[in-house]
């Protein structure tokens, strides 16, 4: 269970950071994404990393 939860945690990180880097335009990858210079995809990406660290944070507490 720790690690399922830690790597849903990670996962879910690193999605919301490309998330928050697609939306300011700082990685625009693909070239042809509808997520490149769109504001909102900020907000998204961060509530999914803060998502993902709650997730990791649990998963740490539980090994306790």
């Amino acid at each position: 269970m720790r690690r399922t939860l830690t790597l849903v945690g990670v996962i879910a990180l690193l999605m919301g950071l490309v998330w928050i880097g697609q939306g300011s335009g700082y990685f625009p990858y693909p070239a042809s994404s509808f997520m490149i210079d769109q504001s909102p995809w900020i907000a998204y990406g961060a509530g999914l990393a803060l998502v993902g660290l709650v997730l990791i944070a649990i998963a740490r507490r539980t090994a306790r």
